[in-house]
């Protein structure tokens, strides 16, 4: 059976071709564009990405209302029965704002838009999405946003940190986000919202691959045949 995934496209998705482009080199199989309007999602899903983008304009609050788009019950749905989502940078934002994860992400810290490439701490290696990374491991990926300042209460982010949910720290000044958190899994570890940009770095070509093993590990950790 081969690899079978869906990218959501909400109004103001800038990446969704991008993160399609990396599923399907990295991944194959079959890669589903879905539009949010849609009430459901294709069958036998092995993965699920929110890309970045400005959905709505980021009227309100960046992914308030792309939160509630109607293919959304079916991603919380999704997510409940243990099918992998990735959020990434407003995918990141519209998790946080569907409950899915924790925290809020607001604006950057200085009022500042932040485009460029950023080192990454690996926090947990042993998860679906960094399993091939080493724990402690510093990466290069690319960011792009205005609101990536992570923000939780002080229990909520003792209780990431205690239970190994975060995934991917700044190794250095990027947004203000509290204790440079710059990706975390939801309690159960199928959910990652991150806001560098992997499917960014994937080849030679862009810089870098290090984001080509957050790939490789879904694939490998699914056992699924590309």
């Amino acid at each position: 059976m081969s690899f079978t995934s869906a990218v959501i496209t909400f109004p103001g998705s800038n990446c969704d071709r991008d993160m399609a482009v990396a599923v399907e080199e990295i991944c194959g199989g079959t890669v589903h564009r879905v539009w949010h309007g849609d009430a459901g999602l294709p069958d036998g899903l092995d993965f699920i990405a929110l890309p970045g983008g400005f959905s709505y304009g980021d009227y309100l609050r960046s992914g308030a209302m792309a939160a509630r788009s109607p293919v959304m019950q079916a991603v919380i749905a999704a997510a409940g029965r243990g099918v992998p989502v990735l959020g990434v940078c407003n995918g990141f934002q519209v998790l946080t704002e569907a409950g899915l994860l924790p925290g809020a992400l607001m604006r950057n810290a200085g009022i500042r838009f932040v485009c460029r490439e950023v080192a990454l701490t690996v926090d947990n290696a042993d998860t679906l999405f960094t399993q091939g990374y080493a724990k402690g491991q510093t990466i290069t990926i690319p960011v792009a946003h205005h609101d990536g300042n992570y923000f939780a209460d002080a229990e909520t982010l003792d209780r990431l940190e205690g239970e190994g949910r975060v995934a991917f720290r700044y190794a250095e000044p990027v947004n203000g986000s509290q204790r440079d958190i710059a990706g975390v899994l939801n309690d159960k570890g199928n959910v990652l919202g991150m806001m560098p940009h992997p499917e960014r770095m994937i080849e030679a070509a862009q810089g870098g691959s290090d984001g080509r093993t957050l790939f490789e590990g879904i694939l490998a950790g699914l056992n699924v045949a590309a």
